[in-house]
């Protein structure tokens, strides 16, 4: 039996994280002592390697949890895990689609900067991003002027 700190130590985590997946329902101690210290097999070392890798694909911890539940289940199967993966790809995908995105937008306020002394209200970037909300507050408006009222 390992007590949390030999565990923390070898699967390189701190008690603290230890202690915050216990109460996320992710890990628990086999046992405790008689003077109340945790106390931990193998097997939370391999569990605690698993959470990480998970974290490290980007799963959450309710992923995680969910990925350990099956896991645990006599009727669960490879076919189950894989669409939490794929479900997991396709998220981070569309997150990354995003990201580049803001960055294509960032892009265009950065090349219009004229990166002088001017005053504030002349920053070309602040200036784009008010015409860009006036624009979308004008778009939103007009789409919501275009649509039939619900009528009872």
């Amino acid at each position: 039996m390992l007590t949390i700190g030999k565990v923390a130590a070898r699967a390189q985590v701190s008690a603290d994280s230890i202690r915050f997946y216990e109460r996320e329902g992710l890990l628990s101690p086999a046992q405790k002592s008689e003077s109340g210290y945790r106390l931990y097999t193998d097997e939370a070392i391999r569990r605690l390697n698993f959470i990480k890798h998970a974290q490290q694909c980007g799963f959450s911890l309710a992923e995680i949890r969910e990925l350990l539940e099956l896991k645990g289940h006599d009727r669960a199967c490879c076919n189950d895990v894989y669409r939490v993966a794929v479900e997991k790809k396709l998220q981070l995908e569309a997150k990354i689609k995003a990201l580049k995105t803001m960055s294509q937008a960032l892009n265009r306020l950065i090349e219009v900067c004229s990166r002088d002394t001017k005053p504030l209200d002349e920053c070309p970037i602040l200036a784009a991003l008010e015409s860009s909300i006036a624009r979308e507050t004008i778009r939103s408006r007009g789409a919501a002027k275009r649509r039939p009222e619900a009528h009872s």
